[in-house]
C-alpha cells in the first residue's frame, strides 16, 4: 500500500477497509509513514469523517497497538470517568478519590491539554514529585493498593493514539467527532475497566459546540463500548461558561484539594464544579454496584466528603504515586508567579456570561498550555476568576485575576480576560449544567421526571 493513495482515497470521501487502517496506524507506530503525512490524513478525517464501521476499527486497531491491561484479579466493578475537554474542568481530580472512597476502583489514564482545554495529567504533574509515568505493574499494584490510580499513556498503552493525540493538538484537527471517539475509547478500553461514564461538555468552550454534536460523539462511544462488551453511560454537560473558578494547573489542583475539603462552602462559586462531579460520582458509584441508583451514589458520593474520606484518599493516591504530601496539605507554601495582574470591572450591571473559549487561549498564552507538542508548561500560570455568572458588578470590581512569568504578555493578557466578561443591565439565569443523560436506550431529561 502507499500512505499518499490512501490520503487521497479518504480525501475524496471514500472509506478505508481495516487492511488499509492498519497500514497507516502500524506505519505511524513504526515510524515508517511521517507525521505530515499523518497529518494530511487527519485533516482528510476532519473534512470527510469517518464511517460507524472506521470509526470501531480505528478504535480497536489504536487499542491494540499496544497492551490491553488486565485488571480481573482486582475485585471489584473497575469503573472510569471520560471528560471531552472543558475550560476549568478539574472533575476528575475530585471525582476518581470520591468514588475510590465510595469502595469502586477508578483506574485512569489521563492525557495532557488538548487545544484550549486543560489536561488531567498536566494538572496532577503540577503536584512535586508526582509520578504520572507508572509501569502497567505499577499502575495495577496502585490502584490493588488505594483503589485508584492515576497516570498518562506508557509507550505500551495505546501508543498510535499517543502520537496521533500529539499530533492533533497542533495541527487544527482536534474537533472530530470519529476521532476524539476513536481516541477516548481506545485509551479508556486499554486500561481494564469494566465500565465508563463519559462527560460530553457542549457549548462555548467545548470542542463539541452544538447539543447535537456532542449527543453524535456520545452515541458514537456508547456503540464503541457495546461492541467491546463495556457498559458506557454520558452525560451531556453545559460548557459556556467556566467550570469552577481556576484555570490554569497548579490553580486547580488548589480549587480541587479544596473542594475535597469541603471548605469552599455549597453555595460558593465551586458549587458548579461539585455539581457536576457529584452527578458523575453518582453514576459511576451506581454503575460500580455500591448504590442502587446514581441519586444514592450521589448521596454517597456526598458523604464521603463530608466526612474526610475523599480527601484522605486523594492524599493518598498523591503520596503513593510520589508526589509531596506537604505540598496539598500546606497550599500556600508552592511558588508563586512572578507577576500577577488584576482585572477590573469598566461596567456596572449582571455578569451575563465568561467566554471559556477566550479564557483557555489566554490562558496558554500565559503559559498554562502548549502551541507545540514539545513546548514546557508553567504549572503555576493561569487565570481566578473573583466573579461568576449572574453576579452583581460594579466599576472598579474585580473580575479576574492573573498570573504568569511572561512580563511582556501582562497587557494584552488583561484585555483579553476582561472582554470575555459579558455585563449588562438584563438579570442572568445560569443554564442547567446536565443537559441530558445518554445510555444504550437512548437520550433523556436530566434529573429523570
Amino acid at each position: 500500500m502507499n500512505a499518499t493513495e490512501l490520503i487521497l482515497k479518504k480525501r475524496e470521501g471514500k472509506s478505508l477497509t481495516e487492511s488499509e487502517l492498519r497500514f497507516l496506524v502500524q506505519g505511524y507506530v513504526d515510524g515508517s509513514i511521517p507525521d505530515y503525512q499523518i497529518s494530511a490524513f487527519l485533516m482528510a478525517c476532519y473534512f470527510r469523517g469517518l464511517a460507524k464501521d472506521e470509526t470501531a476499527t480505528l478504535t480497536r486497531l489504536m487499542l491494540h497497538s499496544g497492551t490491553v491491561i488486565d485488571l480481573s484479579d482486582i475485585p471489584g466493578i473497575k469503573v472510569d470517568k471520560h471528560s471531552t475537554g472543558g475550560v476549568g474542568d478539574k472533575v476528575s481530580l475530585i471525582l476518581a478519590p470520591i468514588v475510590a472512597a465510595c469502595g469502586v476502583p477508578v483506574p485512569m489514564i489521563s492525557g495532557r491539554g488538548l487545544g484550549h482545554t486543560g489536561g488531567t495529567l498536566d494538572k496532577l504533574e503540577s503536584i512535586p514529585g508526582f509520578r504520572s509515568g507508572l509501569s502497567i505493574e505499577e499502575y495495577k499494584n496502585v490502584i490493588r493498593k488505594t483503589g485508584l490510580v492515576m497516570i498518562g499513556q506508557t509507550r505500551e498503552i495505546v501508543p498510535a493514539d499517543k502520537k496521533m493525540y500529539a499530533l492533533r493538538d497542533v495541527t487544527g484537527t482536534v474537533e472530530s467527532i470519529p476521532l476524539i471517539a476513536a481516541s477516548i475509547m481506545s485509551k479508556k478500553l486499554a486500561e481494564g475497566i469494566d465500565a465508563l461514564v463519559l462527560d460530553v461538555k457542549t457549548g462555548r468552550g467545548a470542542f463539541m459546540q452544538s447539543l447535537e454534536h456532542a449527543a453524535d460523539l456520545a452515541r458514537i462511544m456508547i456503540d464503541i463500548g457495546a461492541e467491546f462488551n463495556k457498559e458506557v453511560l454520558a452525560f451531556v454537560t453545559d460548557m459556556n461558561n467556566p467550570l469552577g473558578v481556576a484555570i490554569g494547573n497548579w490553580l486547580e489542583v488548589v480549587e480541587s484539594v479544596e473542594c475535597l475539603r469541603n471548605t469552599r462552602g455549597t453555595n460558593d462559586a465551586s458549587s458548579d464544579l461539585m455539581e457536576v462531579t457529584y452527578t458523575l460520582a453518582g453514576a459511576m458509584i451506581m454503575i460500580g454496584k455500591k448504590a442502587g441508583t446514581i441519586h444514592q451514589g450521589i448521596t454517597k458520593a456526598r458523604e464521603a466528603v463530608h466526612d474526610g474520606t475523599a480527601y484522605a484518599k486523594f492524599l493518598e493516591l498523591v503520596e503513593v504515586q510520589g508526589g509531596d504530601r506537604d505540598a496539598i496539605t500546606n497550599l500556600e507554601r508552592y511558588p508563586v508567579s512572578r507577576f500577577s495582574l488584576e482585572v477590573k470591572s469598566a461596567a456596572r450591571g449582571t455578569l451575563q456570561s465568561i467566554d471559556p473559549l477566550e479564557l483557555g487561549l489566554t490562558a496558554i498564552s500565559l503559559g498554562a498550555g502548549r502551541k507545540k507538542v514539545d513546548e514546557a508548561i508553567d504549572p503555576k500560570a493561569g487565570i481566578l476568576l473573583k466573579k461568576k455568572m449572574g453576579d452583581s458588578v460594579l466599576p472598579g470590581d474585580v473580575l479576574a485575576m492573573l498570573f504568569t512569568d511572561r512580563e511582556e504578555i501582562l497587557q494584552e493578557a488583561r484585555e483579553r480576560i476582561r472582554n470575555a466578561f459579558r455585563i449588562s443591565q438584563q438579570p442572568a439565569a445560569p443554564p442547567p449544567l446536565i443537559v441530558s443523560m445518554i445510555d444504550q436506550k437512548g437520550q433523556r431529561s436530566w434529573p429523570p421526571k
